[in-house]
């Protein structure tokens, strides 16, 4: 007997319940980004319209991400499934605070590099593609940081990656082909590690659904190969983080593309992976990366200290900043190792912090490569007194990245060190307070150099007006660094409440799995 539509209960498998309009905000930025995208291929010939609709785009992209952060800090953790399909049946994007700020940071962060590209992608660069990429890159970032689907990560990373290729290769100068193919040669061997796991945790879990998973792993972990389900995943998402030992295709590529891009990268694609990090080894698999924490300790030292002598040893910027953001993955990673809420919120922080004020120094050392003829230290001198302000805005950033007060970078430095501490890890404490100690000088040896000696008498070279559209976006990102620290308690909460989530998951869990309703 055939049964009427309305005799099926499809209350277990279909979301019945219509979505609530704020719920809306969890998938708008991918959809967004994407939108934008293909009507900025619609106008590639318009190149004086192109940057205008994606710094439009690009403002109403952090509004967006702005306010799903305040619902996410209201409501708690939000669900949203494709097609009505229930979890674990349908893709599920699941935001909370750490997705949020993550989400909030890229925004900013790709909105001061579309204005600092207004005055360093030439016209050929719009009409082949800049603002499209830029659109497409940030669509694979967002969809990266909310979706609650193992699968759903491993398809945004393969956006995020095919668009920073188009960003990197812009140009078809030599260098940059050379270091998109290392880019690229490691970027896909890492994603490739990444769907081998994917493939490998489906058939431990029969689901990728990140709740599900985080629900089930308790029960199966005395069955499943799970430590090295997790192992792989590390090795998979250390490799785009840029960690030590697989963290040479950084500084060999970084240094190749326009400066605004290589801002980009800096500030976007290895934090990427570091949340990655973040979602699988604390959420779903906290024994596992219990059991691979001295692993994990030994892989952020090392990352920390190469990267922190790499930087000492480079006479070119470029080269030196790619270094600097090694080191910052290293001391990420060392939360990570350590666990437990405090030295995860120093991680996100951190990874907040890098996002911001890597990109600044990028875009700061592109300034000063225009005004002092070049990137070499050795052909540069005297920006001191040709470019104040540049100068002190430098200064600042030098200090930031170094961890030293009353900067950004100076609180997530501390919440790491004082948990290395209370969890008796003083070697991790110390080799975050020698990695500041390095970075110091690696810094202190630019500004010298580039800022304070005196310029050659030959060839002299007079004062350089430099373009507002850089300028502005490097001081909107050096004033949010100095506001968070001088004023870090809101985002110091921000932080802690993100990794309390991710260290217990239970709100999570059942934003996804409600138990007295649906999603």
């Amino acid at each position: 007997m055939a049964l009427s539509p309305t005799s099926i209960d499809l209350s277990a498998a279909l979301a019945l319940e219509p979505v609530a309009l704020l719920d809306w905000l969890v998938i708008l930025p991918v959809a967004w980004c994407i939108g934008i995208g293909a009507v900025l291929m619609m106008v590639r010939h318009r190149g004086n319209l192109q940057p205008l609709i994606a710094i439009f785009a690009l403002l109403v992209l952090t509004g967006i991400d702005a306010c799903l952060l305040w619902h996410v800090v209201q409501s708690g953790p939000v669900t949203m499934v494709m097609g009505r399909w229930l979890p674990p049946f349908g893709i599920a994007f699941t935001v909370d605070v750490t997705g949020a700020l993550f989400a909030l940071a890229a925004a900013i962060v790709a909105l001061a590099g579309a204005v600092a590209a207004l005055a360093d992608i030439n016209a050929s660069g719009r009409r082949y593609g800049f603002y499209p990429f830029l659109m497409l890159l940030m669509a694979g970032v967002s969809g990266a940081f909310l979706t609650g689907d193992i699968f759903n990560l491993y398809v945004w990373f393969e956006v995020l990656l095919i668009s920073s290729f188009g960003l990197l290769v812009l140009g078809s100068e030599r260098g940059q082909i050379d270091g998109t193919v290392k880019y690229g040669f490691l970027n896909l061997v890492a994603t490739t590690i990444f769907l081998i796991a994917t493939g490998y945790l489906y058939g431990i879990f029969g689901t990728l659904n990140m709740a599900d998973i985080a629900r089930k792993a308790p029960e199966l972990k005395e069955t499943a190969p799970l430590a090295t389900l997790t192992a792989l995943y590390l090795f998979a998402f250390a490799m785009k983080a840029a960690a030590f030992p697989v963290n040479f295709w950084l500084p060999a590529s970084y240094h190749t593309p326009r400066i605004v891009v290589s801002a980009l990268f800096a500030g976007l694609l290895t934090k990427v992976g570091i949340y990655a990090l973040l979602r699988v080894l604390v959420m779903l698999f906290p024994l596992e990366r219990l059991a691979l924490s001295p692993l994990l300790s030994i892989v952020a030292v090392l990352t920390m200290i190469t990267g922190g002598l790499g930087a000492i040893a480079q006479t070119d910027t470029r080269r030196l900043l790619g270094y600097l953001v090694i080191s910052g993955i290293g001391a990420m990673f060392a939360g990570i190792a350590m666990g437990g809420v405090d030295a995860i919120a120093g991680t996100i922080l951190y990874a907040l912090h890098s996002m911001l004020v890597m990109t600044a120094l990028y875009l700061a050392a592109g300034l000063a490569a225009r005004a002092g003829g070049g990137f070499l230290l050795d052909a540069m001198g005297g920006l001191y007194r040709s470019h104040v302000v540049l100068a002190a805005v430098s200064f600042v950033l030098f200090l930031s990245v170094s961890g030293l007060p009353p900067f950004s970078g100076f609180w997530p430095k501390v919440m790491l060190v004082k948990a290395a501490l209370d969890g008796r890890s003083w070697w991790l404490a110390a080799s975050l307070l020698l990695t500041g100690f390095l970075t110091m000088i690696a810094t202190g040896r630019v500004f010298l150099f580039a800022y304070w000696r005196p310029a050659g008498v030959e060839p002299a070279r007079p004062p350089i007006a430099l373009p507002v559209t850089v300028f502005l976006p490097l001081l909107v990102l050096t004033g949010i660094g100095v506001l968070v620290g001088l004023f870090p308690e809101p985002v110091l909460g921000l932080v802690r409440a993100a990794a309390l989530t991710l260290d217990m998951p239970s709100a999570y869990l059942d934003s996804v799995f409600p138990t007295g309703g649906t999603p």
